[in-house]
This record gives structure tokens, C-alpha cells and sequence, in this order.
């Protein structure tokens, strides 16, 4: 073996420290088989609003928020499928609007407690702010209108014609 030869190999491990040392935490970690990974949103328990997931996110090729009432305070994510067709795929809560007790959600604002009575379920802590809970349920449209929806549909037309007496 010659110099040159002995060389080669310190040279190259020299390289190598250089190449890591100069590459930031998160490409390090993702270069390493088993290195740390970056923890998922929500599951910390460290942000500003708790997650009900209502619907498998697989099912949903783009998502939306929307803000639902005051801005800031409850908002549903919504999802469209393949299909074109968009639905709920889950639903945040502000964490001035309700806490956890007891591992349950407890709502602390009208607006918040109307939300978790209109879901199907009861919201089950899955991990940090992340619960998981049933859609409210789907109603045929055979069976539509249904009796809330047709005492709302005659107490609209009564607003509107109040309205145009008014005017």
C-alpha cells in the first residue's frame, strides 16, 4: 500500500464529517434510517385550536377552512374527493371556546357546545388536541324535508315578508 493509498481513505472520511456537519438537523434526520421525525400537528398539544376529524383524510384530494361564525373561533375543514364533491373532514375548535376534562371536550361558548351536540358522537381524545367523532347523521333525501327543516323554511318566508312590509 502506498502513501497515496492510505491517503484515500482519510480524505474521504474528512469529506463526509465536512458534508454532514454543513446539513441542516431535518435533512440529517430524514438521511438517517431511523432518525427523529417531525412531529405531526396537533399531537404535541401545543396549538391554538382541538381537531375533530369526522372523515378519513385519504378520502380527500384538497382541503379548504372555512370560518364558521365569529372568525377565529370555530372552523371546518373541508375536503373535495376525486369525485368533485366536497365534505366536512373535520372541524376546529378554538381552545378559547372549550378544554379537555377528564380526556372529553368540554365547550365553553354557545357556539362551541351547539357544534359538539350536532355531531354524531362524542368527540374521543385520540392524541395532544386530536379527537375523533362521528359525522351528524345523513338523512335520506326520500325523507327530506324533514320537520326542522320545513318549520325554518316557513319562518324564513315570514322574515321576508315582514321585511317587504317594512319597506
Amino acid at each position: 500500500m502506498n502513501s497515496k493509498q492510505k491517503q484515500t481513505p482519510q480524505r474521504n472520511a474528512d469529506k463526509e464529517q465536512k458534508f454532514w456537519k454543513g446539513m441542516p438537523p431535518r435533512m440529517r434526520a430524514l438521511a438517517e434510517p431511523s432518525g427523529k421525525k417531525r412531529a405531526k400537528p396537533g399531537t404535541k398539544g401545543e396549538g391554538d385550536y382541538f381537531r375533530i376529524v369526522v372523515r378519513p383524510k385519504g378520502d380527500f384530494v384538497f382541503f379548504r377552512y372555512h370560518d364558521v361564525g365569529t372568525p377565529g373561533h370555530i372552523q371546518r375543514l373541508t375536503g373535495k374527493r376525486s369525485s368533485g364533491s366536497w365534505d366536512t373532514q373535520a372541524w376546529l375548535i378554538s381552545k378559547s371556546d372549550a378544554h379537555i376534562e377528564n380526556d372529553k371536550l368540554v365547550p365553553d361558548s354557545e357556539n362551541a357546545k351547539e357544534l359538539l351536540n350536532n355531531l354524531g358522537s362524542v368527540p374521543k381524545l385520540l392524541k395532544g388536541d386530536i379527537f375523533s367523532a362521528k359525522d351528524r347523521q345523513n338523512i335520506p333525501e326520500k325523507e327530506k324535508p324533514t320537520k326542522t327543516q320545513q318549520n325554518a323554511y316557513r319562518e324564513n318566508i315570514a322574515k321576508a315578508q315582514k321585511a317587504r312590509r317594512k319597506s
